[in-house]
């Protein structure tokens, strides 16, 4: 028999396994799943022979719980009693050489594009990945450029380029959405190709942006060694239809400005939250596809990483920085910490010179003086303003009123930066509005200036942030400090649009073959969802060519 269970201990019982033993030998008497108590007790690399009530203990999941003022390490085991341990699920796919029957172009290669392609291959069917920014090793400079001189290419950048924006901005793969696929699947996947296998049980899995390109990387290099295609600065233009279905799509070579065409049985658009003109070209064709959604804009706060883990750990030492997670309403809205980075960085994450976009990442040592998260405020489709939806309605679909909501945001705070250089604000002084007369020292380059966002930021975003930062320094008493930094603007949380799908096909509905995958689609959140995401559509895609 099989049965699963969680025991609690202290930080510096974690190692104790005659303690540990203890613990499980309880919880099973306590769950009452047999009759009897179990016998000895080993751990998942025993390979001695059992008795039928003596057990295998498999590590599954690990968590930390610092409420209520005492931190608590939470372990979950899978309890295999009289059996060994059998493997079920913890195998990697098989995937064929490209056999040339069939063919799928994929538009972006970020956890969705990588993993459709992936699971096209499974099938031999050939995955042709059209990509407008670089790939990893290019896109590094392309990143340092932006963060030591202010330099931005528009099509490589945080938010483009092989991996997608997660590749350069955390590799943070927890996700609530596992009954979207096999989570387990993904990650393993990720090992395969150099990820820790500490993602397989940490309640948080994260990669880190200093490893995530380098198994980026490995994944394109298999791709391409079973017969799939990357073509990088190749930026898709338009879409090839005919009696609305789509048989391909346009690009032209991003140096060069060369034009190619790319045809397939499908095309999977995996573009992400922040390729404005693939919503705009989807406007054009089918406007009915697009449906408005909602989303959430703020800023990020930035901590000394040891205040932080002094309030969350209670002053007691971990080997780990400390995470946290603050959601309150203010005014019927929500309000709540988004992309939470221990020990991490500020980042500038625009997709054009005159926006500034800010998003957080940390290494997998998560060991950084900081640490940071965004805090936003929900943002509904009757909140954008008239302007904008006015606009919209000009343009011909009313859906992308958000988008061009998010862009105007994101050019008002340029305007209030120095280039690359951000506005900012202490937290104490956007709660007393006033100047900040120096800041406090921080992670995010290219730089900083002082700047009221009290004052300039939309009022129905500044004043739910400065009552929702009261009632944080409520749960975590000294969030609200002269060191706290606010860095604006924080914008790409999700789409403002969602492509809208047909529930059994997956496919646009207003565009047949088209198949809308991963954050872009307004369908999924992160990377881990995005990389199930990618896998669903294309394995409707391997059924339907079958």
């Amino acid at each position: 028999m099989t049965t699963e269970l969680s025991i609690t201990v202290s930080p510096d019982d974690e190692k104790n396994s005659e303690l540990l033993k203890e613990k499980i030998r309880k919880s099973f008497s306590d769950k009452k799943v047999a009759k009897f108590a179990l016998g000895e007790i080993h751990f998942e690399n025993y390979s001695g022979e059992l008795d039928k009530n003596e057990a295998i203990a498999v590590f599954e999941k690990k968590s930390i719980d610092a409420r209520h003022g005492n931190v608590k390490i939470i372990l979950r085991y899978k309890i295999y009693v009289g059996e060994k341990p059998n493997g079920d699920g913890e195998t990697l796919p098989v995937w064929k050489k490209a056999d040339g029957k069939h063919s799928v172009v994929i538009v972006g290669s970020g956890p969705a594009g990588l993993y459709a392609a992936f699971r096209l291959l499974e099938d031999g069917i050939k995955p042709i990945v059209i990509e407008r920014g670089a790939n990893t090793e290019e896109r590094t400079f392309d990143i340092e450029r932006i963060r030591n001189d202010g330099i931005l290419d528009s099509n490589s950048n945080y938010c483009f380029g092989e991996g997608g924006a997660g590749t350069f901005s955390d590799g943070k793969l927890y996700t609530r959405s596992n009954k979207r696929g096999d989570i387990g699947k993904i990650y393993r996947i990720f090992v395969e190709f150099g990820a820790s296998e500490k993602i397989l049980t940490d309640a948080h899995p994260h990669i880190g942006t200093d490893k995530l390109p380098g198994i980026i990387s490995g994944m394109r290099k298999k791709i391409i060694e079973l017969g799939g295609e990357f073509h990088f600065g190749t930026l898709c233009t338009d879409f090839i239809v005919e009696e609305k279905t789509i048989k391909g799509v346009k690009t032209k070579n991003v140096v060069t400005g060369e034009g190619k065409e790319f045809t397939g049985d499908a095309v999977i658009l995996a573009t992400g939250h922040s390729a404005v003109d693939i919503y705009k070209m989807i406007a054009s064709i089918s406007p009915d596809s697009l449906e408005a959604k909602t989303f959430a804009v703020g800023v990020r706060v930035e901590h000394p990483r040891e205040l932080i883990d002094k309030i969350q750990f209670h002053g007691k030492e971990m080997p780990s920085a400390a995470e946290y997670r603050l959601t309150t309403q203010v005014d019927e809205r929500g309000v709540y910490s988004f992309c939470m980075c221990p020990g991490g960085y500020v980042v500038p994450c625009a997709t054009t010179p005159d926006q500034i976009v800010i998003n957080g990442m940390s290494s997998s040592g998560r060991n950084s003086k900081w640490s940071n998260s965004a805090i936003v405020v929900e943002r509904r489709i009757e909140d954008i303003p008239e302007k904008f939806v006015g606009q919209a309605k000009k343009d011909g679909c009313e859906a992308l009123a958000g988008l061009y909501w998010r862009t105007w945001l994101e050019e008002e705070t340029f305007s209030h930066s120095d280039g690359q250089n951000a506005p900012a604000q202490r937290l104490v002084d956007f709660l007393s509005h006033k100047d900040s007369q120096t800041l406090p020292e921080s992670s995010y380059k290219p730089g900083l200036v002082p700047s009221r966002l009290d004052e300039w930021l939309p009022k129905e975003i500044s004043e739910r942030l400065q009552k929702a930062f009261k009632d944080f320094d409520g749960s975590m008493h000294g969030f609200v400090c002269d060191e706290a930094l606010l860095i604006a603007s924080e914008t790409r949380t999700s789409t403002p649009v969602r492509i809208l799908r047909n529930k059994e096909t997956l496919e646009c509905v207003g565009i047949k073959n088209l198949y809308p995958a991963g954050e872009g689609s307004g369908y999924s959140g992160g990377i881990g969802s995005s990389a199930m995401d990618g896998e669903k559509v294309a394995n409707l895609i391997c059924k339907k060519l079958k």
